[in-house]
């Protein structure tokens, strides 16, 4: 099965051959029996070969899915779960069942992922266990701590956000102050988690451990759905310092992350935004803070206009004061998020 076209930056284009293989088989009793066929003559290759493919697969998810639509890239990574779940059955050396085990860890989480954006999040919060289940099975550090800052963001959008920052140390012990990306991500979640408990000690100190162990990790190009580049960083200052009220840093980072984004397009760059936002109602400028709301919502393809973003553009509303949302400009954001949708 071929992967989508990936161009960085910009939303990932789909090809006929790909997610609907996923769709068919799944409603198509033909293309379930040449799926069926193909497994058990799958069964009969070597499982070292295997792996590898299944390697690749998941890489190539790993890189499509943080430009893809969340309803398809959920087909694809149930359909290659399976392939992982098949191949996992049967019988396979010490090693081969610990790297199918990160797989699933990997793709259980990316799962949990998008149907938190979807605001499926009983279903979500399961996967994340699956995913944290998989991922103590393989045993690794460099899995169990990346998979449970990953889990993070659910309660983070969601709440409760105490379980965000709980999830978030835990996986900052769990890297045991290596200079690791994985280790700034880990800090840099409990940071905004804790400022929007109303910390105010908590969130300086896990910035300030974000950055240097960011600064003191060996570099890397990685750019994925596992990966944590500077923009991702930012984007995780950003909220901490919004939280915090401490408008001049929210204002300098957003700045700096969106440069990053080739077009500024996409959810992330739409986050900061809205955190921008945020920062005019606390300067105290709700009609500014409304229309950019609203603007950098709709500017959102509606394939990609999830529920965290309905989340975080009425997170701009209930930070104002109770006076402020009655007035027009709060009450025209309202509308807009009250309006439906073509969400599965």
């Amino acid at each position: 099965m071929s992967m989508p076209t990936l161009v960085p930056g910009r939303p990932v284009a789909f090809p006929a051959n790909s997610w609907r293989l996923a769709t068919l088989a799944a409603a198509d009793p033909v293309i379930r029996a040449i799926e069926a066929c193909r497994r058990a003559l799958d069964s009969t290759t070597a499982s070292a070969t295997w792996l590898k493919v299944l390697d690749e697969q998941v890489m190539d998810l790993r890189q499509v899915y943080i430009f893809a639509p969340p309803t398809k890239i959920l087909l694809l990574l149930l359909h290659t779960l399976e392939e992982v779940r098949l191949l996992f059955d049967e019988r396979q050396p010490a090693a081969g069942q610990v790297r199918l085990s990160e797989m699933i860890a990997v793709l259980a989480t990316l799962v949990a992922d998008a149907l938190m954006k979807l605001g499926h999040l009983d279903q979500a919060r399961m996967w994340h266990g699956t995913a944290r289940a998989a991922a103590d099975d393989a045993g690794g550090i460099e899995l169990r701590s990346p998979v449970r800052v990953q889990a993070a963001m659910l309660p983070y959008y969601y709440e409760p956000l105490e379980r965000a920052a709980s999830l978030a140390r835990d996986a900052r012990l769990l890297n045991r102050g290596r200079a690791t990306s994985t280790g700034a991500f880990a800090a840099a979640s409990e940071a905004r988690a804790l400022a929007r408990l109303g910390n105010v000690e908590g969130p300086h100190a896990a910035v300030r451990q974000a950055i240097d162990l960011f600064d003191r990790a060996p570099s890397s190009t990685a750019d994925d759905a596992w990966a944590f580049p500077r923009r991702r960083l930012l984007l995780y200052l950003s909220g901490a310092y919004t939280a915090l009220g401490e408008v001049r840093e929210a204002l300098r980072v957003q700045q700096e992350a969106l440069t990053l984004y080739p077009d500024r397009t996409g959810i992330d760059p739409a986050l900061l935004r809205l955190e921008e936002a945020m920062c005019l109602v606390h300067q105290r400028n709700p009609s500014e803070a409304c229309e950019l709301a609203s603007s950098t919502y709709l500017a959102v393809p509606e394939e990609l206009r999830t529920e965290i973003l309905d989340v975080r553009t009425m997170e701009v509303i209930r930070i104002m004061p109770a006076r402020v949302r009655e007035t027009r400009a709060a009450r025209q954001l309202g509308e807009l998020l009250a309006l439906p949708t073509g969400r599965m």
